[in-house]
């Protein structure tokens, strides 16, 4: 059984006329009515009672007609999801951000996913650091991620969306939180709340610190952004995180800019051999919502 004689059985027995039905299938009725009876021939049944006035449909007929019309309908659905998972437009995405994307960036990432790619599925994992993300996108665990550069890995690719100024996170009770940027060497005396080592944040903050003639004294390490602010809320340190993190607000935390603070660079990356449409509509979406200040185009 074809599709193509089952689309003409159809045609046949919806208009219960051999004229209508070439008309509708835009062919000759002669062609039409030998079509169907090798059909008929092929399936060993009599589909069709022919009269001079009508076609009326046999028992057999109309089992065919209900199923074939099922079959149909699912292999013109089958048609259409294979075309949108090409065109890239549909599937889901595994997708590792950091601790500090999430409340300055995956928002807008994720409104925009919404709104522009709606047969798009994220599977999202947070707070995680840079080379977990680099080992799940090679372990293909992940299919995207948001970090912070620089990524050691070769065979991961990735585009940078973003640079921003670092702050500096302090008690509310800390003499440092007045209304003025704060210089790193005024830093010296804290005890910092820092990411874990192997982060690219604490090695920029430390970096920092020794560039102002200090070793920065680490009092608690947090594997995440909330508990990190949460120490610094409880009066256990100061913490030097990107610009975007001060969406998250919490009580007894104050943000201030950091004197001549370098930029950071955030990024979108992938695995270099991924040349699936639906990944690379989703590099595209991500640049397009960080557009504006700090985006990189």
């Amino acid at each position: 059984m074809e599709i193509r004689q089952l689309n003409y059985f159809i045609a046949v027995a919806e208009e219960r006329h051999f004229g209508r039905a070439a008309k509708r299938l835009h062919m000759a009725q002669p062609p039409l009515s030998q079509q169907i009876r090798q059909f008929e021939e092929q399936l060993g049944v009599r589909l069709l009672d022919r009269t001079t006035r009508r076609v009326d449909l046999t028992a057999a007929g109309q089992v065919l007609l209900d199923r074939g019309r099922r079959i149909i309908d699912e292999i013109e659905d089958l048609e259409a999801a294979v075309y949108q998972v090409g065109q890239g437009s549909t599937g889901v995405l595994r997708v590792g951000f950091s601790g500090s994307a999430t409340y300055g960036v995956m928002p807008g990432v994720v409104r925009r996913a919404k709104e522009t790619m709606p047969g798009l599925s994220l599977e999202l994992h947070g707070e995680m650091l840079t080379p977990a993300m680099e080992k799940g996108l090679r372990g293909h665990t992940l299919d995207a991620a948001l970090l912070r550069p620089p990524v050691a890995s070769p065979d991961i690719d990735h585009r940078v969306v973003a640079r921003e100024p670092l702050v500096v996170a302090l008690p509310s009770c800390s003499p440092l939180a007045v209304d003025l940027p704060v210089a790193v060497h005024e830093l010296q005396d804290q005890e910092f709340v820092t990411y874990p080592p192997e982060s690219v944040l604490f090695r920029t903050a430390a970096d920092l610190c020794r560039q102002a003639g200090f070793q920065p004294r680490v009092a608690r390490i947090a594997g995440t952004t909330a508990t990190l602010l949460s120490f610094v809320a409880a009066g256990g340190g100061v913490a030097v995180v990107p610009a975007g993190v001060r969406a998250f607000q919490l009580e007894g935390v104050v943000y201030r800019d950091v004197e001549h603070s370098p930029q950071i660079e955030l990024a979108v990356a992938w695995r270099r051999d991924d040349r699936s449409a639906l990944l690379h509509n989703f590099v595209d979406l991500v640049v397009d919502a960080q557009a504006g200040p700090g985006a990189v185009r």
